[in-house]
């Protein structure tokens, strides 16, 4: 299958004839799924017990954890507990009796944090599922553990909306972390406005998300992110590889300056095909942004294109959120592009098979 030229993106007909599960419709939606899902967890009942906590464990694989992730970052020494992300079978040794695990499964059958929860429900620590059912929303009501539910239908990935909000709010309601809500409101304005100029009416000319995907066709996608970007450098990544059925690679900043730009020279090939994406907020350390700059320097003397995009946002959750939909944006262009349907992902549904019959 060839790749489309750029100026197939102003062709409503591409969007009909290719996205036919209609992705589109969920990144466009995006803004008010933030607003519903922030809603309904500051509504959500936990039992007082739950705030003595000094721990948090969020549980998750794939589209489900991106959430986790994304919170632990934007928190990191705001909240009164500290977080952990887990994207595997079992559980750290450190879990206990002032631990909260947050279990995270869009479908309620994700086979690693299942057996994470398996384990958890052993051992007295609180725990919370948040999922639209499955067999996590099963054992968790089956042990009166709380359920939050995702009340929106999409592909996992899709459900991001209900894969954040939920967590800064509820970690703001046991009192772990602060009222957000400010941000909240900012973020989803900045999500509307962004969008608009994202979605697919808004000719290439004037679409950065358009521009960004033609830049990455038929190369190879490395993108780069510093502290709170890190977890959205990854989720352009994983968004890269399912929409766009495409190779692509990520890497953070500051550690990438203490080893990975050594081997920018070599091979000659890879230096020749890969397109860097910087993922930038002024609100990152200033050290970081120095090395930025210094990067940016390494990578145009190695005759590697670099992109530098900013989303703008004044608060770090706007900022977060505003490259994430660039990200979601680009990657679902790039899968026009490359004339694949955004929301299947037979690869991983092919592994899915093959383990069950293992």
């Amino acid at each position: 299958m060839s790749a489309m030229p750029l100026e197939a993106l102003n062709d409503d007909s591409s969007y009909t004839r290719i996205d036919a599960s209609s992705m589109r419709e969920h990144l466009l939606f995006l803004p008010a799924q933030c607003r519903q899902a922030w809603r309904e967890a500051l509504a959500f009942p936990l039992p007082d017990h739950y705030r003595g906590v000094d721990k948090v464990l969020f549980l998750g694989m794939g589209g489900s954890a991106i959430g986790g992730g994304m919170a632990a970052a934007l928190l990191a020494g705001k909240c009164r507990a500290a977080l952990h992300s887990h994207r595997d079978y079992g559980l750290p040794g450190f879990v206990d009796s002032s631990t909260l695990v947050i279990a995270a499964s869009y479908s309620g059958t994700t086979e690693e944090t299942l057996d994470a929860f398996e384990k958890a429900l052993a051992l007295d620590c609180k725990k919370l599922a948040i999922t639209t059912g499955g067999t996590l929303g099963r054992m968790a009501a089956e042990r009166d553990v709380p359920v939050f539910p995702i009340r929106y239908e999409s592909p996992p990935r899709a459900a991001l909306g209900y894969g954040l909000m939920p967590l800064l709010a509820i970690l703001h309601n046991l009192g772990l972390a602060p009222d957000l809500s400010a941000d909240v409101s900012e973020t989803i304005s900045l999500l509307e406005d962004l969008g608009r100029g994202y979605a697919p009416q808004t000719p290439a000319g004037q679409n950065v998300a358009k521009r960004l995907a033609g830049a990455l066709l038929n190369r190879l996608p490395v993108i780069y992110g510093a502290g709170i970007l890190s977890p959205v450098a990854y989720r352009w990544m994983t968004q890269i590889n399912e929409n766009a059925k495409s190779w692509a690679v990520c890497n953070t900043v500051p550690e990438l300056c203490h080893n990975s730009v050594a081997g920018l020279a070599y091979p000659e090939t890879v230096r020749e095909t890969a397109q860097v994406v910087l993922l930038d907020a002024y609100s990152l350390h200033p050290r970081h942004r120095a090395r930025y700059r210094a990067l940016k320097e390494l990578l145009d003397q190695s005759a590697v294109p670099c992109t530098v995009v900013d989303a703008g946002g004044r608060s770090e959750l706007a900022q977060m959120m505003g490259l994430t939909l660039l990200g979601d944006w680009t990657s679902y262009y790039l899968a026009i592009l490359n004339g694949f349907d955004p929301t299947p992902i037979p690869a991983i549904e092919h592994l899915k098979r093959h383990l069950k019959m293992s």
